[in-house]
């Protein structure tokens, strides 16, 4: 059984997380952005999507 969760989602999630433990660092802003990116849904939200996609698939194929 697969899970989908979406990367909106987790990327909120996470930054939930990073702001309520006050630990925002380069990590944070890194994460804000790409929420940021994705919720938006601007023109780079194209390539952002793509580099992730690649991201997962490289993880996935170790």
């Amino acid at each position: 059984m697969a899970v989908t969760v979406s990367l909106v989602f987790l990327f909120g999630l996470v930054l939930v997380f990073l702001l309520r433990s006050k630990s925002l660092g380069y990590g944070a802003a890194f994460i804000a952005v790409m929420f940021g990116f994705y919720l938006a849904s601007t023109g780079a939200a194209g390539p952002v999507n793509q580099l992730s996609t690649a991201v997962v698939d490289a993880i996935r194929n170790l």
